[in-house]
């Protein structure tokens, strides 16, 4: 049964809204189950659809719910999918996935050259209007959408990229292809939120929560050969380091 305090100092939609985590997570609601509409929620619980909205819209951030157009709602069906990256040592995502057994692959979303601006040439060590490549991809594992990365690479250190390397790891490319050795990387990670176009991308709610991380990539002599700024599902991606006290 439904059950509101409406003299509660708690929110109506805020006591609503876990009313209806108990019913998931007791299972009374099971996963890919339909629950019901804003509109029967609302007269179930003599409330307005917009508290009901608000109720949901806070599930579906919180990726319990989902909704599907035309459809209805549903309790989220969790697939099992997360991913571990230790911060200690140096990685390509195709590394990371392959290491824990998942098969790792690549959705290409755009290629193209560009010229620097003064933020990518302070990163990346070059002069204001160089070419840069270009490359956005967004990163699955086992076929799950993982992030959604975008890749900086100076024309001068690389002077072709084909549609054979964008598929593939470009690690492996650096290091067998053109022999560069990579030898360190700096790293800064960040809390975010899902913009309505990389939600779309990977299949989450608008404002879920994200890991938004950027990393300057270095090979010999400390020469910048990529930058890379990625967005991560935070549900499906940790980072984790050991640390001793000093």
């Amino acid at each position: 049964m439904f059950k509101l305090d409406k003299n509660s100092p708690l929110p109506i939609y805020f006591q609503i809204q876990e009313i209806l985590k108990e019913k998931i997570s007791s299972g009374e609601w099971n996963p890919g189950e339909r629950i019901p509409s804003e509109q029967a929620l609302s007269e179930m619980l003599n409330v307005s659809r917009m508290t009901i909205r608000q109720a949901l819209n806070n599930l579906v951030k919180e990726s319990l719910i989902s909704r599907k157009r035309g459809i209805g709602t549903f309790v989220s069906v969790k697939d099992g999918i997360e991913v571990e990256e230790s911060l200690q040592a140096l990685r390509s995502f195709s590394e990371d996935i392959s290491s824990i057994g998942m098969t790792p692959t690549n959705k290409l979303l755009g290629f193209s050259t560009t010229e620097a601006d003064e933020y990518l040439a302070e990163v990346l060590s070059i002069e204001c209007g160089s070419e840069v490549f270009k490359i956005e991809r967004c990163r699955l594992a086992n076929e799950h959408p993982i992030a959604i990365e975008t890749t900086y690479i100076p024309k001068y250190l690389v002077n072709r990229i084909d549609e054979q390397v964008l598929n593939h790891s470009l690690y492996e490319y650096f290091e067998v292809s053109l022999g560069y050795s990579i030898k360190k990387a700096t790293k800064w990670i960040k809390a975010s939120l899902m913009s309505e176009s990389d939600s779309l991308i990977l299949e989450v709610a608008e404002e879920s929560p994200a890991l938004e991380l950027h990393q300057i990539t270095y090979i010999n002599d400390d020469v910048p050969l990529e930058y890379v700024s990625c967005i991560y599902r935070a549900d499906r991606y940790r980072f984790t380091i050991d640390i001793e006290r000093t």
